[in-house]
This record gives structure tokens, sequence and C-alpha cells, in this order.
């Protein structure tokens, strides 16, 4: 047998590779790296295009949506039901005088109202034509203005022209569906100078203003009898124009009668459409006297004008008809407003049951005024009692009614926006200038007329809140209608949402909170807690919205935002936002400002915020923290105290080397003269500014008294006093100036054309913080209080007498006075808080 042999196993290996194979192989792996780093590549890249178009598009989506916060109202229920100004629920406010804007006008509280007005003017005078409608500064007249208005029943006003006085007078009675009829009574008497007996043409006119229609009915000829129409809210309706007489139920005298039915295409035309359908082809022709051309409505032509490239008014245009009566002094004429739903009437309201309603009202006007005020129980005398009551009635009479939108913009707009449409009802600082709402001068408005009708001041601050949109932001300027926005600069008409006001609708608040707590057990407080709790939740978003737009550089500090940003042109920027316009404020705006007014209004709000917040059960934690923080005279005196100036100071980037001078052209050699660029007045800065304390002494360093933060037994109110009393600085016989005289920008010009405003003129709303503040401080327990009680008796008296004395001297209440003649200047009449001095009288604070 022969012997196994082992096996043995083999390994195999592969063939050698020659060094050109090896290299392909390494070729092909890096091609297969680079085709998977590519394809990574590729994947990021189009992930990332993917990432920056959702990115772009959710930017847009957020740049749209923040752009479209700016014209979004606030989600909360509105404070005021749509229907509350309707004749249904209000059939006794309906109707009223809320066409302050004219010299004498009606119009119900609806969007889309009948409205009712006068014009008049005086035939063969030396002007050809000086047609009076809406209050104009430029009409010269000698006075003009409501002598008594209750706000809601009646009203007297006086109209001093040239060579007579024309006195109007309106009263309504209550009955059917539309709010009542009314009656206008128009009396004209020449002033006893006047060499002859003035011819005067009286147009009272009706306008549909786009709803509605109206239908004249002509009677002897060309004598517009009445007018009848229908509308929406108004159903049917007549308008009567009775003949003129020499006095009630006496004879009726000689007229000429003209009257014009066309269509405007809107309020702010009615003027001119009257003034274009002119004709002087008309005779006048007493029975005894010679006859003479007058001028008369006529046929209405457009102006042409051949060069317009204007495309055509898109609104809808309205029913318009105007009755024209021409009429040698004296005379009367009333024109009658009788509703189609009042069926029960027992008689018209003219002649002897006109005199006899108007006369009951007047008697309750004057009883309610005495009873509120008290004029007479203080030792006033009845000259002062008259212009007291005239003071209150034409703040009464200034209540307007608007309806509109606004023209708004925030930073993420390119391009103006239209607010939604809304209603105000607010009273209006100046008819002739001003006939619009401003959100700070409401709050003062509302503290006179709080004391009178409540009911005004909840509807009114009603009306403003339900204005605020999603951010908590209220437009301060409110130019709602044509009517409204044909009176304002174009350079005042779009609002910017990151502007404040100073939110004065808190001492309002503050009022009707204190007569709500003094009448508990009563049925009148009622009203006042079911208004708060329908506000409270917009106002929580208001107060929000000052406390986080509108805070400074430092922990609890604040800025008032929109001070003027081309500072070459202003010797100071102004700060609109404050409501002091060109009162100095650092002289180079930046963020590093902290302003101690706003500062003060804060502390205010918080309080009240927090009060109100207790009264409705609500959280008030938070805002009792902020008041206690704010209120801390400590963090106060360390914000805004100047040690330099021993006052309350403004602090920011500023320097007091500031002038305006005529700045220098380059002019090259041969240019023609009339190529040559005017030389404008611009700012010269010859100190480089630092950050200090402002060191303008005036209304701003006062704040922290005036609204009573300061603690009654701080030191620094040595210091107020002893500015306040000082002539060289504060004080005047007419009041506290605005600015020290002693302050390097005293009555100094802003620019060449803008005349100093907040710069030592003495105004009546600081006026009253400061005369309410010594009232507290005078009834406050503490080392300045007889300092305080003797102040108040001295500034209070200085300003009722000057304000009085003007008034009975020029016929007007004025925007403000002189500090150093008290003669008044401005805007007048100015019967928005210049109106404040009846409740000086009254000493009620």
């Amino acid at each position: 047998m022969g012997r196994q042999r082992k096996r043995v196993g083999t390994v195999e290996t592969a063939p050698l590779q020659r060094k050109d194979e090896k290299l392909s192989t390494f070729h092909r792996k890096d091609k297969k790296k680079k085709v998977d780093i590519g394809k990574v590549f590729i994947n990021i890249s189009i992930g990332l295009c993917i990432f920056s178009l959702i990115w772009f598009f959710y930017a847009l989506y957020m740049r749209s949506s923040l752009a479209r916060r700016v014209v979004t109202l606030h989600p909360s229920p509105p404070v005021l039901d749509a229907n509350s100004t309707s004749a249904k629920v209000s059939p006794e406010r309906f109707w009223g005088s809320y066409r302050p804007q004219v010299y004498f006008g009606m119009k119900t509280r609806s969007p889309k109202s009948v409205v009712t007005g006068m014009m008049w003017m005086r035939q063969f005078s030396d002007t050809d034509v000086n047609l009076r409608h809406t209050c104009e500064q430029g009409d010269r007249l000698q006075g003009y203005g409501w002598t008594m208005h209750d706000g809601i029943n009646f009203g007297v006003q006086e109209i001093r022209d040239n060579d007579f006085t024309l006195t109007t007078e309106f009263v309504k009675r209550m009955g059917g569906d539309h709010g009542g009829d009314w009656t206008w009574r128009i009396t004209a008497k020449q002033h006893s100078a006047a060499p002859q007996a003035p011819v005067i043409s009286l147009m009272f006119y009706a306008a549909a203003d786009t709803q509605g229609s109206l239908e004249a009915q002509v009677e002897e000829r060309n004598r517009l009898a009445s007018i009848t129409g229908s509308s929406e809210e108004l159903g049917n309706f007549k308008i009567t124009f009775r003949k003129p007489v020499t006095g009630e139920q006496s004879s009726a005298k000689y007229a000429s009668y003209n009257h014009l039915q066309t269509v405007s295409p809107g309020l702010e035309k009615l003027t001119d459409i009257v003034k274009h359908s002119l004709n002087r082809r008309f005779v006048y022709s007493p029975p005894s006297g010679e006859k003479r051309h007058y001028i008369a409505v006529d046929t209405y032509r457009p102006p042409h004008n051949p060069n317009q490239q204007n495309p055509a008014d898109p609104r809808k245009e309205s029913d318009f008809v105007v009755h024209q009566v021409t009429v040698q002094t004296p005379f009367q004429i009333e024109v009658l407003f009788e509703s189609g739903s009042s069926r029960d009437r027992p008689n018209q309201l003219v002649g002897s049951v006109m005199t006899e309603e108007l006369e009951k009202r007047k008697a309750e006007f004057d009883s309610k005024f005495e009873e509120t005020f008290g004029l007479k129980s203080k030792g006033f005398s009845q000259a002062h009692i008259k212009f007291g009551k005239a003071a209150l009635s034409n703040m009464l009479g200034g209540m307007g009614y608007f309806y509109g939108q606004s023209v708004v913009q925030s930073v993420y707009n390119e391009y103006p926006l239209l607010y939604p449409e809304g209603a105000l009802f607010t009273a209006v600082p100046s008819r002739s200038f001003f006939p619009r709402g401003f959100l700070w001068d409401e709050g003062f408005h509302q503290l006179l007329l709080s004391k009178w009708d409540p009911q005004v001041t909840r509807e009114s601050i009603g009306h403003w809140i339900d204005l605020m949109n999603v951010e908590g932001w209220i437009p301060r300027e409110q130019i709602l209608g044509d009517e409204a926005l044909s009176k304002v600069p174009s350079e005042f008409v779009v609002q910017r949402n990151e502007n404040a006001n100073p939110p004065t609708l808190f001492l309002a608040l503050q009022e009707l909170i204190e007569q709500h707590s003094a009448n508990l057990d009563k049925a009148s407080s009622q009203p006042t807690m079911h208004f708060l709790q329908r506000l409270f939740p917009k106002l929580k978003t208001w107060f929000e919205w000052y406390n986080t737009t509108q805070t400074g550089p430092k922990p609890n500090s604040y800025r008032w935002r929109g001070r003027d940003k081309d500072t070459n042109l202003f010797l100071n920027p102004k700060t609109l936002t404050s409501g002091l316009d060109d009162y100095p404020r650092a002289s180079h705006p930046s963020a590093e400002e902290r302003h101690v007014d706003l500062y003060c209004w804060m502390t205010l709000s918080s309080g009240i915020m927090a009060s109100i917040a207790q009264l409705l059960g609500e959280p008030h934690q938070d805002y009792d923290i902020l008041h206690q923080v704010l209120s801390d005279n400590n963090l106060l005196n360390e914000l805004h105290w100047s040690e330099q100036l021993h006052a309350f100071s403004d602090f920011g980037n500023h320097t007091e080397d500031v002038s305006l001078k005529q700045e220098k052209v380059y002019v090259p050699h041969g240019q023609p003269r009339h190529q040559i660029p005017v030389a404008r007045i611009v700012r010269s800065v010859r100190g480089k500014p630092e950050l200090q304390y402002v060191n303008a002494l005036g209304y701003v360093s006062l704040f922290p008294f005036l609204l009573h933060i300061l603690q009654p037994d701080s030191p620094k109110l040595e210091h107020i006093f002893r500015d306040m009393r000082d002539s060289n600085k504060l004080w005047t016989p007419y009041g506290l100036r605005s600015l020290s005289k002693v302050d390097p920008l005293y009555m100094k010009r802003n620019t060449e054309h803008d005349a100093p405003y907040w710069r030592g003129p003495v105004w009546i709303n600081i006026n009253y913080l400061a005369v309410r503040a010594l009232h507290h401080y005078s009834n406050t327990e503490g080392p300045y209080k007889e300092k305080a009680s003797a102040l108040y008796e001295d500034l209070r008296t200085n300003i009722i007498n000057n304000v009085y004395r003007q008034y009975v001297e020029t016929g007007f209440i004025w925007e403000q006075y002189n500090d150093r003649t008290g003669k008044g200047q401005g805007s007048h009449p100015f019967t928005g808080w210049s109106a404040l001095t009846v409740l000086m009288m009254a000493e009620q604070y």
C-alpha cells in the first residue's frame, strides 16, 4: 500500500498590474468622488435656493403684513355701537351745529348727512364780492361766536360784520323717528355808527352730500318758498323759507329773491359754486328809493380752464339748492325744517312759538350754568358771567361730526395709504384755523365739557379711541372728509404711525372717574362704568403703544419720536408730536434724548390706568408698579434734574452756539444774475454739540409740578416757584410765559418764515395746568403750601382778567397771548383749550 501524500493548499494572487492600469483605477475613484461632491453641492445649492425663495416670499409676506398693520383697526369690539349717533338711538343729539368750519350751518351725526348752511354778502359795498361762508380770519369780522349754546337743544350766535350784526338762533323740537324739527331765525341790525342802512343778501342752502334728493318749490315767479327732499336717515322732509319781516309778528319787508338749483361734486365746493353763479344783472327796486343793480345767484357754469389736464372728478354729485333773499336792514327771517315723520306736532315752530321755546331753553341754560360753575356765587359780575357762558357755548358750538379717511404711512410703506373710514365727534380748537380734531387738544376740551355734559365726553373719547389701529396708534390730527381736507396744507396731511401726541385724554378720564366715585349711589354713575368696560381693552393697547414706541435710551426714560430731520434749516428742530412744536429741545436730534414732559405724561397715565383697572376688577399690578417706579422723585431727579440750571430739563446732544445766517452762494464768474440761486437762511453751528441737559427754562421744566409728580415736600418745588414768580423768567401780568426771557431762544424765529410759537407767548392750557397744580399743592400739607396758595391767587387772577379783557376789546378768545402786552394773538376765535378759563373762574380742577 503506498503512502498517502500530504495535500498542500495554494494561495491565488492577483496578477501584477501595470502602472497605467493602476492610475486608471485611481482616476475612476477620484471621478466618483467628484461626482458625489458635485451632487452634494448641487443639492445644497437647490436647498439654499428653495430656502432663499421661501425666506424671500416670507419676508415679502411679513413686510406686506407689517405694511398693512398701519391701516388695520384694533380687533376689540368698538367702544361705541355703530348706530350710537343715529336718530333712533340718540334723537336729541341727531341734528346739531356740527359744522364748526362755517359761520352758521347744521347737519346730522351721520356719514353722509344732508347739510344746511347760510352765506351772506353786503350789496352795494366798495368791494365787489364779499361773500361770507366758511370761517376765515381774512374776513376780518369784528367778532363772531356763540353767546349761548347748550350742546343739544338751542344756540344763539352773534356775527358782527363791518356795519351790521347778524344774530343767528336755532331751536329744536323732538318728534317722529328722524330727530324732529328745527327752526332758524336770523336777525339783522345795522350798527349805530353806520351812515345808512345796509342792504344784505342772505343765502340759505341745502346740499344732499351724495345721499338723497332735493327739489325746489318756487312761488311768485322767482321766490324759492321751500325745498322738499328725502334721504335714508331723514325720510321725507321739508325746508320752508319764510319772508323777511321787521320783527316778530311785524309786517313783511320788501325783498328781492333769487335761487340756484344745481349739483355739487363735494361740500368743499359750495362756496366756489355760488361765487361762479353770481351775476350783476338783477335790479333791486324798493317801493321808495333808487333802483340799483345787485349781485345774485344765477346759472352756474363751472369755470373753464383750457390748460387743465386733470381727470374728471370721480365722486358722485349731489343736489345743491340755494335760496337768496336781498333786503335792507333791519329785518328778521325764519327757516323751518320739518320732518315728515313728525305727525303730531301741535303747531309750527315759528314766530311767537319759537320765541317761547327759545326763552325756555335760555332760562334752563342760565340755571344749569350757575348750578354747574357757580360764578355768581363767587362774586363775578354779570359781564364776566356772560363771558363765561360764551366761552363754554363756543366750545359746545364747536363740536363737529366728521366722517372720512386719514392718510397714513409707516416705515414699511413706500407710499401713504388710506386709513379705514371712520367717524369722529369732537370739539375743534378754532373754527377758522383748525376746524378739525387734534388728539392732545381734545383732552383739554373735555376737561371743561365733562363738567357740563359727561355724555359728550364719553362719546368724544369713544370716537377717538375707536380710530385706533391694531398697533395701538391713533392718528394725532384727524382730517376726515373733503371739507376738513380743504383747510389743511399738504405737508401736514400724512400721519405717521411712529408719532405720538400727549395722551391728554387720560385727564378727561380722570375727571370721569372722580365724578363716578362721587356719585356711586346715583344712577348717573352707571353709564361711566359701562363706558370704561368697553373702553378698557383698547385703552390697554393705547397705553402699551406709548410705553414701547416712545421709550428713551435709559430704563424708564422716554423720547418723543418725529422731530424735524432737516436740522440745517431750523434754529432748533421742532417736535410737533410733543404738542409744543418749536419749544427748544436738544439742538441735534438723536436717539440719546430724554424728554421730561413725556416722562411726566407716562407717570400720570400709568396711575390712571391702575385706577381704571382696579375700578373694573382687572389686573392692575403692572400699572401700579410702573406708576410707583416713575413717581419716584429720585429717578426723576437722576434722569432730568439739571444742577446747572436748577430746573428739570430734557437731555440730549446739544449746543447753545447756534444761530440763523444767510448761506453763502458761490457764483461762477460771468453767470447771468437771474440764474443765481436765492440765498437761504440756514442754521450756523459754531460749537460742537455734546450730550448734556438742555438748558431751556420754560413750560417743559414745569411738567413734574404741572402733573403733580413732585412730592409736596420736594425741595425742587422751591426752585420751581422761584422761577415761576420771576418776571425776568416766567412771570407776566397775563400768565406764565412759555419760555424764560433770559433763554437764548426766547422769541427767536425758527426759520426765516417760522415765527416763534412756544418761545415766549402765554398759552392757556399750560397755565390752566399750573393753576390746577398750585391749587393741589396749596391744599396738600407740606413746607410749600403757603407759597403755592399765594402764587395760585395771583396767577389765577392775572389769567382770568387778561383773557376777559381781550375778549371785551377784540370780540375773541385767542390762541395765545403776548407775554409783554397781554394782547391776544394767533388764530381766533380759539375757544378750544383757551376756554379753560371758565374752570379757573369756577375753581373746578
